[in-house]
């Protein structure tokens, strides 16, 4: 077993907050969304999330509950054997919905952050913003009540990066509990409603400018 990532935290993501997770590289922001959701079990310690322990859950219970989640990866991890559109409805395919069913919704949403005329584009065309707002609208496709974001803004230029966190800012009115995981002090220093939690070294230092 190697050293242990993150360690002694204790702190709650409030339903429907808008929360940022911070601290310099390799404290442990990503994991720590990792653990939040359920990719990864802690060695020791409890997760509760949804009012379920995670350690009590089965496997199909937990895939139940991750599909409460959505999710927006460093790397994008869209498939580029498939194109925009069908990259961002791949997770209500998953959950067996009929296409007939959510075309509309998914067009809908690409127009709505900005890729109505990508839709059919291969990713691998697309820009490395225009893959960010794609992996984006398939995180926000699933309507989750907890968004998990690693770095989203990494990638892209400020502008551009104000208004994908926009996006974010709309889903938490629409009552989804949204945590960002970012470095960027200045981007976050726009956001002054949004609730701060400082990692550093593998633990919570500081929580809503309180410290641990």
């Amino acid at each position: 077993m190697g050293p242990e990532v993150v360690r002694d935290l204790n702190f709650s993501i409030a339903p429907q907050s808008f929360q940022f997770v911070t601290g310099p590289s390799g404290a442990g922001k990503t994991t720590l969304l990792k653990l939040m959701l359920l990719s990864l079990r802690p060695t020791r310690g409890t997760i509760h999330i949804f009012g379920h322990n995670a350690a009590a859950l089965s496997k199909q219970q937990v895939t139940a509950l991750r599909r409460r989640i959505g999710v927006v990866f460093q790397d994008f991890r869209l498939l580029d054997h498939l194109t925009t559109y069908e990259n961002v409805a791949l997770p209500l395919r998953a959950m067996g919905r009929a296409e007939s069913d959510y075309r509309a919704e998914v067009v809908e949403l690409l127009r709505w952050v900005g890729l109505g005329d990508r839709i059919n584009a291969s990713p691998v065309v697309l820009s490395g913003g225009e893959k960010q707002r794609a992996a984006i609208a398939r995180a926000l496709i699933v309507r989750p009540e907890l968004l998990l974001a690693d770095e989203p803004t990494g990638n892209v230029d400020p502008g551009l990066a104000r208004r994908l966190l926009r996006l974010f800012i709309e889903l938490h009115r629409l009552g989804t509990a949204v945590v960002i995981a970012t470095h960027d002090l200045p981007l976050m220093d726009q956001f002054s409603f949004a609730r701060r939690l400082v990692v550093g070294n593998g633990k919570v230092v500081m929580f809503d400018g309180v410290s641990t």
